[in-house]
C-alpha cells in the first residue's frame, strides 16, 4: 500500500487516524474499533465491509 495514500486516509466514520496492518491487509481505526479490508491495494472504506476488532486486538495495541 502506498505510504502517501496512508498519510491522507482517515476513518470514514469518525475521521480519526488509521493504522495499516500489513499482515492482515486491513486499515484499523482504534477509535471506532473497526478494521477496514484492503483488497488488491485498494482500501474498502465502507462501514458495512468493516469488521469489529476483538478485545485482544484492542489490548495488543
Amino acid at each position: 500500500m502506498d505510504a502517501r495514500l496512508l498519510d491522507i486516509l482517515v476513518c470514514p466514520l469518525c475521521k480519526g487516524p488509521l493504522v495499516y496492518n500489513k499482515n492482515a491487509q486491513e486499515l484499523i481505526c482504534y477509535g471506532d474499533k473497526l478494521a477496514f479490508p484492503v483488497r488488491d491495494d485498494i482500501p474498502i472504506m465502507w462501514a458495512d465491509q468493516a469488521r469489529a476488532l476483538t478485545a485482544e486486538e484492542i489490548e495488543a495495541r
